[in-house]
């Protein structure tokens, strides 16, 4: 069984003029497949299996990440259900010579553990062990559209 804290994932991508729209900033599109692959590597971590994307809960873009920022991506489970995994994800922009960081999109991603045949498979329960484990669990139930 793991925990919250366990489950946590921090990865960083750096804006390339690739991954932007007209406007110079990253494409949305991008920024939800980083949050995807790394809420899947969170889903995993706790579920010991294979997991695949089932829900994408509203995703809100406050704010643009330009073209040479770093888009950070927070990932972690919150709650687990017989053969489903709850992500809460953020992702941030971030100043590649300060540091300083502001958050740009938030949501919440539903996965779901499969077996070798692509069946849905069940997953460990989820433990709320330390004061960070409490905390990440409480800020995501309170922002999680679902509760």
């Amino acid at each position: 069984m793991s925990s919250v804290s366990d489950t946590y994932i921090e990865n960083r991508q750096r804006v390339q003029p690739t991954h932007t729209n007209n406007h110079a900033s990253a494409h949305g599109g991008n920024v939800v497949k980083w949050m995807d692959e790394v809420g899947a590597m969170s889903a995993m971590r706790h579920a010991g299996e294979t997991c695949v994307t089932a829900k994408i809960n509203e995703l809100d873009f406050k704010r643009p990440i330009p073209q040479g920022d770093i888009c950070v991506i927070e990932s972690y489970v919150y709650a687990a259900g017989r053969t489903s995994v709850r992500v809460r994800l953020r992702a941030f922009r971030e100043s590649p010579r300060s540091g300083e960081r502001e958050e740009t999109t938030e949501s919440y991603f539903v996965f779901v553990a499969i077996d070798e045949d692509g069946k849905p498979t069940s997953v460990p329960e989820l433990a709320v062990e330390s004061e960070r484990c409490q905390s990440l669990r409480e800020a995501a139930l309170r922002g999680d559209p679902e509760e």
